[in-house]
């Protein structure tokens, strides 16, 4: 990553943290009186040139639903929230990830970044995805908005379809995107995926 495009995500980010904080501070409050848990979730997830980081997130799934069933979330996993399902729907448990942009662990547009054990699966193709700083949306979360009613809701084939169908294809979606990516064509990602947010209501 460039220092000008670090210069320019550190800008969006900390714009869109102004612009959004009486948002997070609702989303914050409905979480904690919905059952009383942590407000925000953060996770381990393998970062630019396998780099691991934690990545946060509103918290969206009941606590401790990391020990209670796969990394994946199927269909109308039991393990969401009430406000959690709200808050999937319209992508609103990303915002902190803005904090992570500030930190300089993600970029706004950039390959959705893994948990460790799907990593560990790459072949030595797909880990030049590695290369990429990670971000908030990508041309694969566009294409897979709607992942979890496209999986099997048994757990095993869930799992087994993700990761011989939809994570080989998000890499080459993103490796793709990534050989012709320009600013505009960034800025159209992220107008894309507002505007696929908005068309969910």
């Amino acid at each position: 990553m460039t220092r000008a495009m670090r210069v320019r995500d550190m800008c969006a980010a900390t714009l869109g943290l102004l612009a959004v904080w009486p948002a997070l501070l609702a989303i914050a409050a409905a979480i904690r009186l919905d059952d009383g848990g942590p407000v925000l979730f953060r996770q381990e997830r393998v970062g630019y040139r396998g780099r691991p980081f934690r990545i946060w997130k509103f918290r969206t799934m009941v606590v401790g639903a990391d020990r209670m069933g796969q990394p994946l979330t199927v269909g109308a996993d039991r393990r969401v929230t009430r406000v959690g399902r709200w808050l999937r729907r319209y992508k609103l448990d990303e915002l902190p990830q803005l904090v992570n942009v500030l930190r300089g662990e993600m970029r706004l547009v950039g390959p959705r970044p893994e948990v460790p054990r799907y990593v560990a699966l790459y072949s030595p193709t797909e880990r030049r995805v590695l290369d990429l700083v990670p971000g908030i949306t990508d041309p694969a979360s566009i294409r897979y908005a709607r992942e979890s009613d496209e999986l099997p809701a048994a757990a095993v084939d869930a799992e087994r379809a993700y990761v011989t169908r939809i994570m080989p294809d998000k890499i080459r979606l993103n490796l793709d995107y990534a050989a012709r990516a320009t600013t505009w064509s960034d800025l159209s990602i992220v107008f894309s995926t507002v505007r696929r947010v908005v068309a969910r209501q």
